[in-house]
């Protein structure tokens, strides 16, 4: 399970740039839109209010989405630093982000019940508790016997 908390925050930090990267992305795109038309619109029309209505209102929206994207991925890549230091704090933010990748189809889905499937076993919560400390059940611990059943 140890694997899978590891490769868990690893994805989770992936999919946190990624989205970072497409929130800088928009940032830039939106920017160089609005710089364009500003430039088009003066040219165009000499020192027209044109420009000066059109090009701040592509460029906030822009800003805008890319705030969004940024704060949306924020918590996936801090997340996925905890899940891979084994913080006990970790767990818990991950399963909330988990919760919120399942909406996110496919990539995020998958992400999400993977997520969700190592966070909410037994083993999973008792390695992110310990702080990674913990060893897995039957590990350690005089051995459990199962009684005989009669057929």
């Amino acid at each position: 399970m140890r694997d899978h908390i590891k490769i868990l925050g690893i994805m989770n930090i992936v999919m946190g740039g990624l989205t970072a990267l497409a929130g800088i992305a928009v940032l830039l795109l939106m920017g160089g839109l609005a710089s364009v038309i500003a430039a088009s619109l003066r040219a165009s029309m000499g020192d027209s209010d044109g420009s000066a209505i059109a090009a701040p209102i592509i460029a906030t929206i822009g800003l805008g989405i890319a705030i969004f994207l940024l704060l949306l991925a924020a918590p996936s890549v801090i997340g996925g630093i905890g899940l891979l230091q084994y913080k006990p704090w970790s767990r818990v933010l991950m399963i909330i982000v988990s919760g919120f990748h399942l909406l996110s189809v496919p990539l995020g889905t998958a992400l999400g019940v993977y997520g969700l499937w190592v966070l909410l076993s037994e083993e999973g919560r008792r390695i992110l508790e310990s702080g990674g400390a913990a060893l897995p059940a039957g590990v350690g611990y005089p051995p459990q016997q199962q009684p005989i059943q009669p057929y």
